[in-house]
């Protein structure tokens, strides 16, 4: 069945980019809402804008949305993915600047409060996007791809020089919870001389050691070091599934990224909805709505962060 979240769930912090204070509500919605964003610091013409693939809008640093009168917000990407891995269809974000909460950098603040507060069924089956064809974007840098699954698979693969990341793989299936158990907790993460520039450049000035993995050659400078050795892959895995979100459905088939970010998926999904034959919409029967992201996920399995 589609979803929503059973009350009105409210955040606040400072952006990770702008370092401005900001306030993101998140209100229940009904059926075929889907998830739309609203800017409620604009007080004059049109302030909402549909959390889609085609509203992106190409940026280096995190997921930009744009609306139809100009209208943007960034760093969307670890709300998206905690939606997603909760099974949360149909919701109404209000925030009160242009960028989310960046909270602790990871997913799991936004995860707590969303199984805190429930996850409450609607009375309409949910549609889902099977991949029925390989269909691949790639770039210099780094390649994505779709592929035929029976269930919601991802594999991700990461190279840095600094030894501290260093070469990084991981595979799972995302059905039911995994998303809320193994890769919630995972922290963005950058190199000190990357943000030593961003800060000269006036960008990154809400980053901090308390909401970021900062490496530095072999070091670990944030403090208490990693949550997980393969942190960085995982960070990955949980931008890559809130990016995917924004197909609007849920997508039953392996994603696999291969130094991949951002702007590579986003295209990865122009792609693949240009293909009409690479996919079909199907409405999930209960069997097939079991195995989706977030279904059946609970509170106590969320990962335990220090």
């Amino acid at each position: 069945m589609q979803t929503t979240i059973s009350k009105t769930l409210t955040f606040h912090d400072v952006g990770l980019h702008s370092g401005a204070d900001v306030t993101l509500r998140m209100i229940p919605a009904g059926v075929d809402h889907g998830i739309w964003i609203k800017r409620t610091d604009i007080e004059i013409g049109e302030t909402l804008i549909p959390a889609r693939w085609d509203r992106v809008e190409q940026s280096p640093l995190c997921t930009k949305l744009i609306g139809d009168h100009g209208v943007d917000v960034s760093t969307i990407e670890h709300v998206m993915a905690a939606l997603a891995g909760c099974g949360v269809h149909n919701v109404l974000i209000e925030v009160d600047g242009p960028e989310f909460p960046i909270l602790d950098g990871s997913a799991v603040p936004f995860v707590r409060e969303i199984l805190s507060a429930g996850v409450m069924p609607l009375d309409k089956p949910i549609q889902a996007i099977r991949i029925t064809k390989p269909v691949e974007f790639k770039t210099d840098t780094g390649w994505a791809r779709f592929e035929p699954a029976d269930a919601p698979e991802m594999s991700f693969h990461i190279e840095f020089a600094d030894e501290a990341i260093g070469v990084q793989s991981k595979s799972m299936n995302l059905s039911n919870g995994s998303f809320v158990r193994e890769l919630c907790d995972s922290r963005t993460f950058c190199r000190n001389s990357d943000v030593e520039i961003m800060r000269a450049n006036g960008l990154a000035l809400g980053g901090t050691l308390e909401n970021a993995v900062v490496v530095d050659g072999d070091k670990v400078l944030s403090p208490g070091g990693l949550r997980h050795a393969d942190e960085a892959v995982r960070h990955k895995m949980l931008d890559a599934l809130g990016d995917i979100a924004l197909a609007g459905a849920p997508i039953i088939g392996r994603y696999v990224g291969h130094r991949a970010g951002h702007a590579i998926t986003n295209m990865l999904l122009r792609t693949l909805f240009s293909q009409r034959d690479a996919f079909e919409i199907i409405t999930c029967d209960s069997a097939l709505a079991a195995i989706l992201p977030g279904a059946g996920a609970h509170l106590d399995e969320v990962c335990a962060v220090a």
